[in-house]
């Protein structure tokens, strides 16, 4: 097992996390963000589970946003073998739903997508888009239920779902295959991860600037800006949280360039937004140490730098 593409938050993901502390989010957008966590913790529940029990030589794609025909569709989980792939979307749903009639219902009244369906037009379009690109293989398409707690009563033998007690049976038979990955397979792979779009046309971000949300070093632990800094570090009033001054400003300005990615990180705008640090002299040292510096003749800007660097 080979992963070729890791897995990271969707940008919604990540700004409305921000967004939460750094702002008031409305009841709509929170009820977004957490169903938005939901999902991505099932996601990384599934990718430990293969990690620790997939041995069989494969390339795992984590996370795809494609698109052809002028449709959008996403894949949690594509895992390519030698004859066949294996398109796996991973739900965190909890509780007990019932099967009836080609829906799921919650409670007996409240009816919600049935997943097959989303897995079925996200199947179709795969088939499309590697038609398009003159390749051909075998698609086979599951619904893995990740949560424990999750109950379906009358699920049909016949449908592509994998219930949380079959989950192990589910990746031994993903073992079953022993050939070897081919040119073509890696060739696969290569074309789905360059055809990749970072922003879903289906996102929901609210609206917010500069101006309207909180700035100040948060504690890396409880999200506080209760932070007080004292000498080379910052401590957290709340919970008792330390962190290095520089990694405080790193951890901070993440948020700022997430925010505001069209924003240049400048000392001046770091003493802006960490508002706690009085020297910009000092600014300017981590900066110096930890980022990228660009010359530039009238406004001079750091960037992040390439992992490893």
């Amino acid at each position: 097992m080979k992963v070729v593409k890791k897995r990271t938050p969707s940008k919604e993901l990540q700004i409305l996390d921000i967004l939460s502390y750094r702002s008031n989010l409305s009841e709509k957008d929170t009820q977004q963000l957490l169903k938005l966590k939901k999902g991505y913790e099932g996601e990384l529940l599934f990718d430990q589970l293969l990690d620790q029990q997939l041995q069989s030589e494969c390339l795992v794609i984590r996370d795809l946003l494609l698109t052809v025909n002028n449709s959008t569709f996403q894949i949690d989980t594509l895992i390519i073998f030698p004859t066949i792939i294996e398109l796996i979307d991973v739900k965190y749903f909890e509780g007990e739903y019932i099967y009836q009639k080609d829906n799921f219902y919650k409670d007996t009244d409240y009816k919600i997508k049935n997943p097959e369906h989303q897995l079925i037009r996200a199947e179709t379009l795969l088939h499309q888009l590697l038609q398009r690109h003159g390749m051909k293989t075998l698609i086979n398409s599951s619904v893995v239920f990740i949560n424990p707690e999750f109950t379906l009563y009358n699920s049909p033998r016949d449908k592509p779902f994998i219930l949380p007690t079959q989950i192990n049976s589910f990746i031994k038979r993903l073992n079953s295959n022993y050939s070897k990955v081919t040119k073509q397979n890696q060739a696969i792979a290569n074309k789905l991860i360059s055809l990749h779009q970072e922003d879903s046309p289906y996102q929901t971000i609210p609206e917010y600037h500069y101006d309207q949300v909180q700035k100040g070093v948060v504690c890396h632990q409880c999200h506080s800006f209760s932070v007080v800094l004292q000498g080379h570090y910052c401590h957290c009033n709340d919970c008792g949280g330390k962190m290095l001054l520089s990694e405080a400003i790193i951890h901070t300005l993440r948020d700022f360039t997430i925010l505001f990615p069209d924003k240049k990180i400048t000392t001046g705008n770091v003493y802006d937004w960490c508002v706690i640090i009085s020297s910009k002299q000092r600014i300017k040292r981590i900066l110096m140490k930890h980022f990228k510096f660009v010359y530039n003749r009238r406004w001079s800007y750091y960037e992040w730098k390439a992992p490893g660097r």
